[in-house]
């Protein structure tokens, strides 16, 4: 039987493999930076150095991106005490202008195979080995939104922020209620 400690455990692996995404997602290298140990490294296709180094290469990389979308899916956690291996399947959709260009408009499927560690501030992330198991082009496949509403945007201007807020400040008005 799995104890709670251990489905806490695998709970906060899955979030940070999830904050990774989303950090991605957003440009948000800090928080991309946040998921690594100090001494973490990682290895993608066309980059295998140390966290530090990566983040300004996936900084410089996804800059020709008008937007990204990594989905995660099957995700296997083992735990060995302080330390970790998880897998995670993935497919990241990637977008650009010009939409006919291949080496901005393409999809890949792809599986994280990351080893972490319970450090002070939790599980991070010590190597990362990023397996590219396929891509397909996509390029002259975008097309415009049926309609008017939100639209993502990488950075702080995405709607995100803003929704985080509004739902921090109705905890926050709700906690500040007196209780009958």
């Amino acid at each position: 039987m799995t104890s709670a400690a251990e489905l806490a455990d695998r709970q906060q692996i899955h979030d940070l493999v999830s904050r990774y995404c989303r950090a991605t997602d957003r440009a948000d290298f800090a928080a991309v930076r946040a998921v690594y140990a100090h001494d973490g490294v990682d290895h993608h296709t066309g980059f295998s150095g140390p966290a530090d180094e990566y983040v300004v290469w996936l900084r410089e990389r996804t800059s020709v991106f008008d937007g990204t979308m990594h989905i995660i899916g099957n995700h296997l956690v083992e735990l060995f005490g302080d330390h970790a291996f998880a897998e995670t399947y993935g497919t990241a959709v990637h977008w650009g202008t010009p939409r006919d260009d291949e080496s901005l408009n393409f999809t890949s499927g792809f599986r994280y195979l990351d080893h972490l560690r319970r450090d002070p501030e939790g599980w991070r992330i010590v190597e990362r080995t990023a397996v590219r198991e396929w891509t397909r082009a996509d390029a002259g496949r975008l097309r415009d939104p049926e309609g008017p509403g939100p639209r993502g945007r990488r950075g702080p201007d995405d709607p995100l922020a803003q929704c985080m807020e509004r739902a921090r400040a109705a905890a926050a008005a709700h906690e500040e209620r007196p209780t009958p």
